[in-house]
C-alpha cells in the first residue's frame, strides 16, 4: 500500500499550549474514527518550546482532500482545531519512499 504523510508545522506560544494541545486530543477523535487515517502524532519541540509538528498518514492524498474532507468526522476535526489555523507554518503531503527500518533501540528492553 502507499502511503502519504501529512507534516503540519505549528507555532504555538508557551500561554495556549495546554488549550492547543487539549484541541488535538479531541481532534484525534476524528482522525481515529476516519477510514482514511493509518495512524498521527504530535511532536513537541525539545529545542524549540513553541513548535509542535502534527503527522498524519493517510491512505492517499486523494484519500485525505475528498474522502476525510469531505466525510462525516471532519467537521468536529475542524472545530477543535480552527482557533490555530493562523498558526500554522507549513502543511505538506509525502510520499513515502523504500527507505525505512528500525533502529537498535527499538529490539532492545
Amino acid at each position: 500500500m502507499t502511503t502519504t504523510v501529512e507534516y503540519i508545522r505549528y507555532r504555538i506560544a508557551a500561554d495556549d499550549q495546554p488549550a492547543f494541545e487539549e484541541a488535538y486530543a479531541r481532534a484525534a477523535e476524528s482522525l481515529a474514527a476516519s477510514p482514511e487515517c493509518i495512524d498521527y502524532e504530535l511532536a513537541h519541540s525539545e529545542e524549540e518550546a513553541e513548535r509542535y509538528i502534527l503527522r498524519i498518514r493517510w491512505t492517499s492524498v486523494e484519500d485525505h482532500l475528498q474522502g476525510f474532507r469531505k466525510g462525516e468526522q471532519f467537521p468536529a476535526f475542524f472545530a477543535a482545531i480552527r482557533p490555530y489555523l493562523n498558526n500554522i507554518e507549513e502543511m505538506k503531503h509525502y510520499r513515502v519512499t523504500d527507505v525505512f527500518g528500525t533502529g537498535k533501540a527499538a529490539s532492545q528492553s
